[in-house]
């Protein structure tokens, strides 16, 4: 081989720009519109169905809530998620009528909803758990006829 032969160079071309533009941008779009489309497809984004209608009658709700001082708090151990719930005075509460949904925060895969019992004053339901953070949310009503409602976030570990 002849080390003075002159090297090859290839020439950029207008057709070689064209492709590495195309092809970055095409990249680019291609990871927002799969990003776009995992967070449309996990998570409705929906709290309530009108959020004006809900807000109208906010501030009573809360207050007579509040009037009723009670204090709810989880537990999960293995497939046993237990729900303590006490009023001001610590005893427990029996609320006339209660429902729990548990979910992720970011989607609905893996929502449950709870099938509660009492026992010795506290609420157990079986569930399917794994680690991470989890929402348990609280509606019903209690025995003087007012509603009820609570969200408690909690993260499980390892």
């Amino acid at each position: 081989m002849n080390s003075d032969a002159p090297e090859k160079r290839k020439e950029l071309t207008g057709r070689h720009v064209l492709a590495i533009f195309l092809g970055a941008f095409g990249l680019i779009i291609g990871v927002n519109l799969f990003m776009a489309w995992n967070a449309v497809s996990t998570f409705p984004g929906l709290e309530v169905s009108s959020s004006y209608a809900d807000s109208q009658d906010y501030d009573l709700r809360r207050s007579a809530q509040e009037a009723l001082g009670w204090h709810a708090s989880v537990s999960v151990e293995g497939d046993l998620l237990t729900l303590s719930m006490v009023d001001e005075d610590g005893a427990p509460v029996a609320p006339a009528e209660l429902h729990a949904l548990l979910t992720r925060p970011t989607n609905q895969t893996e929502d449950q909803t709870l099938v509660l019992s009492r026992r010795n004053g506290v609420f157990t339901a079986p569930v399917s758990v794994s680690t991470g953070r989890w929402r348990l949310r609280l509606t019903g009503t209690a025995r003087d006829g007012t509603d009820y409602r609570h969200n408690i976030t909690f993260t499980l570990r390892d």
